[in-house]
């Protein structure tokens, strides 16, 4: 009988943790983003608040290319004031698309640039 409850409940678990990593998984929108040699082809964006993913494509930059996003005002070259879930998940080859994990946006104004393609830093995006 233990043994009856023990593995209803390991069912019962298992659905709701599915379920939960599926939701959470679904509720965010996609800001799709490019790089060519030297610059992003999008140079503002505007978006309302909520859970973003980043999707970076690397079309012909000629290097590998990244993205970090920074609260405007804040100095871009310290790590310690990037939004480290913006970072994409893995380095954006040569005509390749990476993603970024989920990032809440909250109203402001931040900057996105890429490090490794040595891309302008006044790229905006908007939250409001």
């Amino acid at each position: 009988m233990k043994n009856v409850f023990a593995i209803i409940a390991l069912v019962v678990a298992t659905t709701v943790s599915s379920f939960a990593q599926s939701k959470s998984m679904t509720n965010f929108k996609t800001v799709r983003l490019e790089q060519t040699k030297g610059e992003f082809t999008q140079k503002q964006i505007t978006v309302s608040p909520g859970e973003y993913v980043f999707e970076i494509s690397n079309n012909n930059a000629g290097t590998d290319v990244g993205f970090v996003l920074v609260p405007q005002g804040k100095d871009i070259s310290k790590p310690e004031n990037h939004i480290k879930t913006a970072y994409v998940t893995n380095v954006v080859k040569e005509g390749t698309v990476e993603k970024t994990k989920s990032t809440t946006l909250t109203p402001g104004t931040y900057i996105y640039f890429c490090p490794l393609n040595k891309t302008s830093t006044d790229n905006v995006l908007i939250v409001k």
